[in-house]
C-alpha cells in the first residue's frame, strides 16, 4: 500500500476517532493531554495490527477492501447502525440521489439468474426511444462481456458523460441472434414524485419515492397538475420512500400544514436544538389528506408523516414506519469518499421521539428483523387530543398489512411465468403479447386469456389445481395485465394497474371523509383554544 493511500487511512481514521469521542467539527471538542495519547496509541495499534496482516495472512490481502470495507464501517457500526463510510462509487450513488439526476441510458435492470435483465426502460429515455425491451437480456456492454458481473457493475458501465455512446448488446426471446443497439446518453432524472394521477373522480393520488433537491418544486408541479384545491381527496404515497434531504422534508410539510405551525425538531450532544416551522403554510391546499407509509418508509418520510399525524392534518394508513430518528452530517472526504456521522435525533411535534431501539438486538435484527415495541416508550397527543406513540417509528392510525403471497403466487414468481423473461420455464406475457397483434389500453385478463394461461402452464409443467386458480384469479388476471400493460405502455400504466387491487390504497380511499372530519375537527380545537388564549385578561 503507498504512502498516499496509508497517509488517507490515517487521517480517516484521525477524523473517526475525534469524531466518536469528541466531534472534532463541534465548537466543544476540549482535547486533553490523555485523550489525544489515547488517539495515538489507537491509531499506532492500528497501523501495527494492519502492517502485520499485510505481512503475514495466508492470501494476498486487498487491503482498500480491508479498511474500506471491513476496518472503518465496522467501527461506525459500533456507534449506531447509520453512521456509514462511503466509497467512492457509493458516494456517488448518493450525489446521484441527492441530487435527482445522472448521465446514463435510463432503465431498471435487476438481476435473474446471474445475469442482468432489463425489467424497463423509462418512457421516453435513450434507452426506450432505442428499442429496448422489458425481458431483454444484456450480455455485452460495448466490448465488455457482462458475464461474472453484478448488476451495479453493468449499471455503472450504462453510466457515462452527457452525448457519448454506448454500445449495448442484447439477447432477445424468439432472436436467435443477438441484437446490437447503440445508445447516446443522456441526463436521467430521478424523480422524486413518479406518479401523478386521478385515481378515480375527485381523488388525487401522488407517489413519492426519495426527498432529493427537486422534490419540493416536484410536488408542487403534482399539485397544480391535480388541481389539488379542488379535489375531495388527495393519497399521498410514501411507502417505501427511505427519506433523503431534511430541507426537502421540511418544504414538503409546508406544503400541507398551517403557517408557522411547527414541523420537526432535532437536537444531539454537541448540536442545540433546532425547530423548524411552517413558512408559507397549505396556501388554501385544505383537501383531506391520507398518507400512506410502510416498514421501509423512514426518515424524511417518518417526519412528514408525523407532523401531519401530530396535527390532525390527516390519516396515516398502512403499516409502522422504519425508525430512523438519527440525523446524518454528511462530510466529503479525500478521493471521493465520504463520511455520515449521526449528529442529533428526529423529533415530531408533540415531542416524539422516531428512532427505534437499536442498542439491545444486533445489526441483522434491526434492519431485518423490525419489531414495534410490546409497550410503547412514549405517550402523546396531538392538537385535538388523540393519543400517538413514539419511541418506534410512526404508527398509521389505520393498520393495513401487506397481504402475503400464497404458496401459488410464490410458484409463479419463483418461476418467472408473468414476467416476459426468456431464460427457464418463464415469459407468459412475452408469449401472449406474440400472440395479438394489437393491445389497447381496454384489455382485461378474462375468461379466454386464462384458458391461454392455463395451456401456458401445462405445457411448462407447472402444476396447478381448479381451486388455486379460482383462491387466486384476481390476483392473476390483474398481475398478467400489470405485465402486460408494462411490456406495450410502459412502467406508469403498469403501476396504475397494480394499484387496482392493492388493499391500502382502497383502504385510503375509504379512510378519506374520516380524514376530513380529523382535520376540520382538528381547526375547530385550535381556532378555540386560541380564542380562549386571547379572552385572558
Amino acid at each position: 500500500m503507498n504512502t498516499e493511500r496509508r497517509g488517507l487511512i490515517l487521517a480517516v481514521g484521525v477524523l473517526l476517532f475525534s469524531s466518536i469521542l469528541g466531534f472534532v467539527y463541534g465548537p466543544s471538542m476540549r482535547a486533553t493531554t490523555s485523550s489525544a495519547d489515547d488517539y495515538q496509541t489507537a491509531l499506532r495499534d492500528f497501523t501495527r495490527v494492519l502492517s502485520v496482516v499485510e505481512s503475514n495472512y495466508a492470501e494476498p490481502v486487498d487491503t482498500d477492501k480491508a479498511v474500506y470495507q471491513g476496518a472503518i464501517p465496522g467501527m461506525l457500526r459500533m456507534l449506531d447502525p447509520h453512521s456509514n463510510f462511503f466509497d467512492a462509487r457509493q458516494f456517488t450513488l448518493i450525489r446521484e440521489d441527492q441530487q435527482g439526476k445522472y448521465y446514463g441510458v435510463g432503465m431498471v435492470v435487476a438481476a435473474r439468474e446471474n445475469r442482468t435483465v432489463v425489467m424497463a426502460p423509462y418512457v421516453g429515455s435513450p434507452a426506450y426511444n432505442a428499442g429496448i425491451r422489458p425481458g431483454d437480456v444484456i450480455i455485452r456492454v460495448d466490448e465488455k462481456s457482462t458475464d461474472g458481473l453484478s448488476t451495479g457493475e453493468v449499471a455503472d458501465l450504462l453510466k457515462g458523460p452527457k452525448g457519448t455512446a454506448v454500445k449495448i448488446t442484447i439477447s432477445r426471446e424468439g432472436y436467435s441472434d443477438p441484437i446490437v443497439v447503440t445508445v447516446t446518453r443522456d441526463e436521467i432524472p430521478r424523480h422524486s414524485v413518479d406518479s401523478t394521477f386521478l385515481l378515480r373522480p375527485g381523488i388525487g393520488y401522488i407517489r413519492l419515492t426519495t426527498f432529493n433537491e427537486t422534490t419540493d418544486r416536484e410536488l408542487g408541479a403534482a399539485l397544480r397538475q391535480l388541481n389539488a384545491a379542488d379535489l375531495d381527496g388527495l393519497i399521498l404515497d410514501m411507502r417505501g420512500n427511505p427519506g433523503g434531504l431534511l430541507n426537502e422534508a421540511v418544504a414538503v410539510g409546508d406544503m400541507f400544514l398551517e403557517k408557522n405551525q411547527l414541523i420537526v425538531t432535532h437536537h444531539g450532544r454537541t448540536s442545540a436544538e433546532r425547530r423548524y416551522y411552517a413558512v408559507r403554510g397549505n396556501q388554501d391546499i385544505k383537501v383531506p389528506l391520507v398518507i400512506l407509509i410502510n416498514g421501509n418508509s423512514a426518515s424524511a418520510t417518518e417526519i412528514v408523516a408525523g407532523a401531519v399525524q401530530d396535527h390532525d392534518r390527516g390519516l396515516i394508513v398502512g403499516e409502522t414506519s422504519f425508525g430512523k430518528g438519527l440525523v446524518q452530517t454528511v462530510s466529503q472526504l479525500g478521493e471521493n469518499t465520504g463520511l455520515a456521522l449521526t449528529t442529533a435525533r428526529y423529533y415530531t411535534p408533540s415531542g416524539r421521539l422516531i428512532q427505534r431501539d437499536y442498542k439491545s438486538v444486533s445489526l441483522y435484527e434491526y434492519h431485518y428483523n423490525r419489531k414495534a415495541p410490546e409497550h410503547p416508550t412514549e405517550v402523546k397527543l396531538t392538537d385535538s387530543g388523540r393519543q400517538v406513540t413514539g419511541g418506534g417509528g410512526i404508527t398509521p392510525d389505520i393498520v393495513v398489512p401487506t397481504p402475503p403471497y400464497t404458496p401459488f403466487q410464490q410458484t409463479l414468481l419463483r418461476n418467472d411465468i408473468l414476467f416476459p423473461y426468456e431464460a427457464g420455464v418463464s415469459g407468459f406475457t412475452r408469449y401472449f403479447i406474440g400472440t395479438k397483434p394489437t393491445i389497447t389500453k381496454q384489455f382485461e385478463a378474462d375468461a379466454a386469456v386464462m384458458e391461454d394461461f392455463r395451456r401456458y402452464l401445462r405445457k411448462h409443467n407447472i402444476r396447478y389445481t381448479e381451486p388455486e386458480i379460482a383462491e387466486n384469479l384476481s390476483w392473476m388476471q390483474r398481475k398478467i395485465k400489470q405485465e402486460v400493460f408494462l411490456s406495450v405502455f410502459g412502467l406508469q400504466e403498469s403501476f396504475k394497474v397494480e394499484l387496482e387491487g392493492d388493499p391500502q390504497v382502497l383502504k385510503a380511499v375509504e379512510a378519506l371523509p374520516q380524514a376530513r372530519a380529523l382535520y376540520e375537527n382538528a381547526r375547530k380545537t385550535i381556532a378555540q383554544r386560541n380564542g380562549a388564549a386571547a379572552s385572558r385578561p
